[in-house]
């Protein structure tokens, strides 16, 4: 196995340079060894973990909870169970999500009807509702 250049490993993972080196500086990936050169080598193992970590994103897990699945993952005292606890608990939260996201919908709506698009910008809906302070 011969090392990576980043540059390879970006386009091997379908990531940005800059995503492989904030991945380093947030702990998700190891930095590598350097040639005399001062250019990274990267191991071909880095190129999974840059997919492991994308699929977790896209599947909702924050960089934090991704790093703790990265850990469970190498860790002999963990269970299948660790990782359905979470899987479960994210569940939760992205259903959660869901229903503020349809209350954000619904009232965007609501103001959309009852805009006249002939009103004065003083009689705009959208515009009063934004402006109105919170009721305590």
């Amino acid at each position: 196995m011969e090392p990576l250049t980043i540059g390879k490993v970006a386009r091997l993972a379908g990531v940005g340079v800059e995503t492989i080196r904030f991945y380093e500086r947030k702990g998700l990936l190891e930095e590598p060894p350097r040639r005399p050169s001062g250019y990274r080598q990267y191991p071909e193992e880095t190129v999974s973990r840059i997919r492991f970590i994308k699929r977790a994103k896209e599947l909702g897990f924050t960089l934090k909870e991704i790093e703790e699945l990265l850990s469970l993952r190498v860790d002999s005292a963990s269970a299948c169970e660790d990782v359905r606890q979470r899987a479960e608990a994210k569940i939760v939260d992205i259903k959660r999500r869901i229903r503020t996201l349809n209350n954000m919908e619904r009232a965007l709506a609501k103001l959309v009807s009852a805009c006249q698009n002939r009103s004065p910008m003083s009689k705009c809906p959208i515009i009063e509702a934004l402006d109105q302070s919170e009721k305590p």
